[in-house]
Order: structure tokens, then sequence, then C-alpha cells
């Protein structure tokens, strides 16, 4: 499963972890992506999404159905 936002397309970063002596390994700074469900009242149904913490908040100030014509305007099924 992709650590991935459906509606901002927030993805894992990537960089190094630098330990006390400076030696250097790769790691991974993962999104954080939750997922939750929403009633969706124009097709009378819940639908899951797979959100980041700033896209929830944008879910909360736009409203659900505006999200939703954000992800499938991307070509993403919901």
């Amino acid at each position: 499963m992709s650590r991935r936002c459906q509606l901002t397309g927030r993805e894992p970063g990537f960089g190094r972890r630098v330990s006390h002596s400076h030696r250097r390994s790769p790691r991974r700074f993962d999104a954080n992506v939750q997922d939750r469900r929403y009633w969706l009242p124009s097709e009378n149904r819940h639908v899951r999404l797979r959100l980041s913490a700033k896209a929830i908040k944008l879910v909360d100030r736009i409203g659900v159905d505006a999200a939703v014509a954000r992800i499938r305007a991307r070509g993403e099924k919901v």
C-alpha cells in the first residue's frame, strides 16, 4: 500500500540518516497518511479516502463533494 495522499498527491521524501560519527545511510520520510471515511451526500453513500493530515483539514474547509471532484478530475477512482 503506497503512502500517497489521494487529494494533495503528497508522497514519501527520501534522504539520509546521519549518525553521531557522521556515517550516512538512506532513509525515508513518510507522509502522515490516514484512511478516512466520509459521507458523500450527492451519491448517498460513504467513500473511503487515503488523506494526509493537511488534506483532512482541506476537506473540512472545502467540503467532501469538492474534494472528491478534485480527486476525480485527476483521473483517480473513488
